[in-house]
């Protein structure tokens, strides 16, 4: 059989359900090869856009999501897309067509050494210069990817090693080992709870991506140590228990920055520090970090380590509860933030102006979507308020990328997202600037038959860039642009269209649109004079 054909058997042992991407030229032999095989193969409108699939359904699943691009122009655009994976820590494995070899020593049509282009951006990368190294490449790729933390791998396939003949078989996967912290190590960060008097909990993507929000809770109920969440460890603790602080990240005070300053023990778990940097939440460096993951602390200065507690997150707190005392802690203060934050979202709930305020498009949002329905959001001044006030029951039911933190984003992995959740609601919720960026694959969802729902926050410009300028410079510059006609735009495209004219209409679309089992555009103008609002009063929090 051809290497590709053996390639194609080695995803399939794998297990590989699905690879997103775009055909070309110098990947013909494995397209055909795909044609024959379990694996459905999902056409994407640019490359990018398959990458953006292929992590969102690694990062729900917890298995590799594969992406293909052809050479040149094809491996550049899939590259965003993979350091995006990379740097959010989804599980993916990226294959690139190449020149054949005859070619890689001069100046060719289209070839670019792609294994120096992606090696800043993945775990690890090969090219497949013989034909029976493909099972070794293909099974090392998986198991790097999948292997904490996750993160992205890359194969580059030359066209002239895809068409020869080869004799092999695929290797087959194995187990991957568990690691916990030593009982001495245990006591001894037991022993540092137990002497903190106002200990918090930082609570990152680690827990989610193993699966450690059950031992979290558990820890809370014994210890009664409040939790805050990163962008991306949305759910650990679920909005409604009084010891969830919601969700901190923006830059700068915040009712939930409080709950830093007067800690004495920050406990990080799961915490990747591309979230959401030390600086903004230990300002002077002074709070010790009790630090549990499955790797050593990034070294920074404002991250005091006091002890590290590395291996699997499932097994290490649960070990940890068995050292811990009884707790008798005061957390009324808790309840004081938490009503703050939360009340910020109930006085918007009946707010008429128009066009729609950010707080009122989330309370409407959050009303209408059930506890495991999936909202995803985009990059722009909408992520800055549905992280800060979308209030999540659950984890990976609010996603958010916030390492590479790249805009078009939202809609391909909402596709994902329904291909790999059919029977829950998932909302793409994007701005103007980002929806265009990635928008083509709104065909992709109508030819797969999935109703996802966009969300689209309209403003006519770069809102998240205004706000920064306005707040450095008292101006701002460059940021406006024009748009289609988006209900001409989605109908093209065979999706449902819902254009907000008035506030009270939201809801109410929202409503029709998770009934209606089809693809649905809801175009809703956005009041970004809220920006500056919160800025304002941010600025007045004193903790």
């Amino acid at each position: 059989m051809k290497v590709a054909e053996l390639f194609v058997k080695c995803l399939e042992e794998e297990g590989v359900q699905y690879v997103f991407g775009v055909p070309g030229e110098e990947n013909i032999d494995l397209m055909d090869a795909f044609y024959d095989s379990s694996i459905d193969f999902i056409v994407t409108r640019h490359e990018t856009s398959a990458a953006f699939m292929a992590g969102a359904y690694g990062r729900l699943t917890g298995k590799p999501g594969v992406c293909l691009a052809t050479l040149g122009p094809g491996a550049t655009n899939l590259l965003t897309g993979v350091a995006n994976a990379n740097m959010d820590h989804c599980p993916l494995v990226a294959i690139t067509g190449q020149a054949g070899l005859n070619r890689h020593h001069k100046i060719s049509h289209q070839h670019y050494d792609l294994i120096s282009m992606y090696k800043p951006v993945t775990k690890w990368n090969a090219q497949i210069k013989k034909g029976e190294i493909t099972p070794e490449v293909i099974r090392k790729a998986f198991q790097l990817a999948g292997q904490e933390k996750w993160g992205a791998t890359h194969i580059d396939l030359p066209e002239d090693i895809a068409e020869m003949e080869i004799d092999a078989t695929p290797l087959q996967p194995i187990e991957r080992p568990h690691t916990e912290a030593s009982s001495q190590v245990i006591q001894e960060a037991a022993h540092l709870i137990d002497q903190a008097k106002h200990p918090i909990i930082l609570a990152g993507n680690g827990i989610t991506r193993q699966n450690a929000r059950e031992e979290l809770n558990h820890l809370v109920e014994e210890t009664q140590i409040p939790v805050v969440h990163s962008f991306m460890g949305k759910g650990a603790l679920s909005w409604k228990d009084n010891l969830s602080l919601l969700t901190a990240g923006i830059g700068g005070q915040d009712y939930i920055t409080c709950g830093f300053t007067g800690a004495d023990l920050i406990i990080t778990i799961g915490f990747d520090m591309a979230e959401y940097p030390p600086k903004n939440w230990n300002p002077e460096g002074k709070t010790s970090i009790l630090h549990m993951d499955t790797e050593e602390a990034e070294t920074d200065e404002y991250y005091p380590v006091a002890q590290n507690v590395l291996g699997d997150l499932k097994i290490n707190l649960s070990k940890l509860q068995q050292f811990l005392s009884k707790s008798d802690r005061n957390n009324d203060w808790v309840m004081d933030v938490r009503n703050q934050a939360l009340d910020e979202l109930k006085q918007y709930k009946e707010d008429s102006s128009f066009p729609v305020k950010p707080q009122k498009i989330i309370a409407d949002l959050r009303s209408v979507l059930n506890e495991q329905d999936i909202a995803i959001s985009d990059v722009g001044a909408h992520k800055m308020w549905m992280a800060r006030m979308y209030h999540t029951y659950e984890t990976n039911t609010c996603l958010i990328s916030n390492g590479l933190a790249s805009m078009g984003v939202a809609v391909p992995s909402a596709i994902a997202t329904k291909m790999v959740h059919p029977d829950r609601n998932v909302v793409a919720v994007c701005g103007d600037g980002s929806f265009q960026m990635t928008g083509a694959e709104l065909e992709t969802a109508k030819r797969l038959n999935l109703p996802i729902i966009v969300l689209m926050w309209r403003d006519e410009g770069y809102g998240l860039i205004e706000w920064h300028q306005n707040k450095k410079f008292n101006r701002a510059s460059y940021i406006k642009f024009g748009n289609p006609d988006y209900e001409l735009l989605a109908k093209s495209y065979g999706f449902e269209v819902m254009t907000i004219e008035k506030t009270e209409d939201l809801k109410r679309s929202l409503e029709k649109a998770v009934t209606l089992n089809k693809p649905v555009f809801i175009d809703c103008p956005v009041d970004y004079s809220e920006n500056m609002k919160l800025t304002e009063k941010l600025g007045e929090i004193i903790c």
